[in-house]
C-alpha cells in the first residue's frame, strides 16, 4: 500500500536512493478528522503544512513529480489529487445545501435529499495545425539542392507548424492551441471553433491523436493533428501573446516533457518531409 500525502499541490515523496517513491507507509500522523480516501488499493489524504526535508522525505510539486517518478506513480499520484480536489469541492449538496457524505469511493450522496455526484473532468482539446510552404506561383524552381525563401523566412517545400505563446503562460514557451470544450459540442468541432476564434485560421483533415490526464486541477486534454486550409494569423488578444509558422529548424522554445502538446511536437519531429501528411 502507498500513501499519497499532498499539501496543497506539492505531493510527499521518499527518497529511494539516487531517485523517489511514494511512501509506503503514511509520513504523517493522520488526524481524526482528515479525510483518507481509497484509491484502487492505495490511500491518499491532505496536510495543512508542508513537511520539512528530511533524509527520508521531501515535499514535490505534482508536475516536478513526472522527473522524478516512475511513470505508473506519477500518473496514480495524479488521480489522487484530482480525487482529493473533489472531495474537498464537494462538501456540500448543490441542490439543497445538505452535507454530502461518500457512498462509493468515488461517489457521494446528499444525507438531505438524495442528490449523488461523481467526479466530473474539464475536457480540452489540443491540436497541431502543419502547413507545406509551397513556392510562390509562377517562381522559377529552385536548382537541386538549392533553398527557395518565402515570406516569413520559411524554407519552400518544407513543413511548419503553428505555435502560440499564451498569456497564461508562465515562461516564453511555445505551445499549440488549445481550449475547453463547450456544452453541446462535439470535439471535432471545439477544435475548429477554438482555431477559428485564437487564430482566424481554417483546418482540415483534423485527425485524433491520444489523450492525456491532466491533473491540475481536474483535466482531459484530448490531442488531434489537422493541416492549415486558409486564412491569416489573427491572434485573439485576450487569450494569446504571440504565435507564427515554424519549420523544424527555427523552434522556440517549446514545451516540457509531461505534457500531451510536447508529444504532438515530438511525434511531428520523428516524421520527415516525405511522410508527413502533405
Amino acid at each position: 500500500m502507498r500513501y499519497f500525502v499532498f499539501c496543497q499541490s506539492d505531493l510527499v515523496l521518499e527518497k529511494h536512493g539516487d531517485t523517489c517513491r511514494i511512501p509506503q507507509e503514511a509520513p504523517t500522523d493522520v488526524k481524526p478528522w482528515t479525510v483518507v480516501m481509497d484509491i484502487d488499493g492505495d490511500k491518499a489524504y491532505r496536510i495543512d503544512t508542508p513537511l520539512a526535508e528530511t533524509e527520508r522525505y521531501v515535499m514535490c510539486p505534482l508536475r516536478q513529480s513526472y522527473y522524478r517518478l516512475e511513470e505508473e506513480e506519477y500518473l496514480k499520484a495524479g488521480k489522487c489529487q484530482e480525487l482529493l480536489y473533489w472531495e474537498r469541492n464537494t462538501r456540500f449538496c448543490g441542490v439543497c445545501g445538505g452535507p454530502m457524505q461518500f457512498d462509493t469511493p468515488i461517489s457521494k450522496k446528499c444525507t438531505h435529499c438524495g442528490k449523488e455526484i461523481w467526479p466530473q473532468l474539464a475536457t480540452a482539446v489540443i491540436v497541431l495545425i502543419r502547413r507545406r510552404v509551397a513556392s510562390p506561383a509562377g517562381a522559377t524552381p529552385a536548382p537541386a539542392g538549392a533553398t527557395y525563401r518565402v515570406s516569413g523566412g520559411s524554407p519552400a517545400g518544407k513543413e511548419e507548424v503553428l505555435l502560440v505563446n499564451a498569456k497564461s503562460f508562465r515562461d516564453d514557451h511555445y505551445g499549440l492551441v488549445a481550449g475547453f470544450v463547450e456544452t453541446g459540442e462535439t470535439l471535432e468541432q471545439a477544435v475548429h471553433r477554438e482555431v477559428m476564434e485564437e487564430t482566424g485560421l481554417r483546418i482540415t483533415n483534423l485527425r485524433y491523436f491520444g489523450s492525456q490526464p491532466w491533473p491540475y486541477p481536474c483535466g482531459l486534454m484530448v490531442g488531434f493533428t489537422a493541416d492549415y486550409d486558409s486564412g491569416s494569423i489573427h491572434l485573439q488578444a485576450t487569450e494569446l501573446a504571440k504565435g507564427a509558422w515554424f519549420d523544424r529548424d527555427h523552434l522556440p522554445h517549446i514545451p516540457e516533457k509531461l505534457s500531451i502538446a510536447r508529444q504532438l511536437i515530438d511525434a511531428w519531429l520523428a516524421t520527415t518531409p516525405d511522410t508527413a501528411q502533405p
